[in-house]
């Protein structure tokens, strides 16, 4: 959800704000990767709030046992630039959450850069370069150890300071949805209410020198 709204609205301010992606594997911080159970409970609550992101039951067996070649593979993209990587991390998302593609595999990964039309090639050689996985690694530690990252979404500024996006969250009892609270927008009104948090970080943020 957060992932299609700001890739949404972005590009209104552009020359104003720069919208940086960064990995938190959340398996490098308590050992557990996309966790079945909890996220097809809450596969409904996000179809739910955006409908402009696609949604659909996880069908088949093949579900990823590890997230780290998805992130891996983003490294590789934005190695291509800004562009090549907001398109392949939303092809990434739509390939998990809506066509049921086992994103922990680099075969899969290596077809959706092809089907994006990003640079095989170099995207094969960076995959190969044995960098990815220590960028992402030093980028966790960095969320967790610097900024304080406890879960995603997490949308700061550079300085730290957390955003509050417009998103209702499961309140969750021994892996269980209990409940879930209020939403705060709807439909077209969650861009807005997003554009408004990005409008309020620009206004917040000090100019540059």
């Amino acid at each position: 959800m957060a992932a299609v709204r700001l890739h949404a609205i972005m590009p209104e301010f552009q020359g104003r704000a720069t919208l940086r992606t960064r990995p938190f594997p959340l398996e490098l911080i308590d050992g557990e990767s996309a966790p079945r159970d909890i996220l097809e409970q809450e596969w409904w609550l996000a179809a739910v709030q955006e409908p402009a992101a696609e949604f659909a039951p996880y069908q088949g067996d093949g579900w990823p046992t590890t997230t780290l070649p998805a992130f891996e593979a983003a490294w590789c993209a934005a190695r291509q630039g800004d562009a090549a990587l907001a398109n392949f991390d939303l092809r990434v998302r739509q390939a998990f959450f809506a066509e049921s593609r086992n994103i922990g595999r680099w075969d899969v990964l290596r077809e959706i850069a092809e089907e994006i039309g990003l640079d095989r090639p170099r995207f094969d050689q960076d995959a190969a370069g044995g960098q990815a996985r220590s960028a992402v690694v030093e980028d966790a530690r960095l969320g967790r150890e610097r900024y304080l990252v406890r879960g995603t979404p997490t949308l700061m500024l550079a300085d730290g300071t957390k955003l509050r996006q417009p998103i209702a969250y499961p309140r969750m009892e021994e892996r269980k949805v209990v409940g879930v609270t209020a939403l705060p927008c709807c439909g077209e009104g969650c861009l807005e209410a997003t554009r408004a948090v990005v409008e309020q970080a620009v206004r917040a943020s000090p100019a540059p020198d």
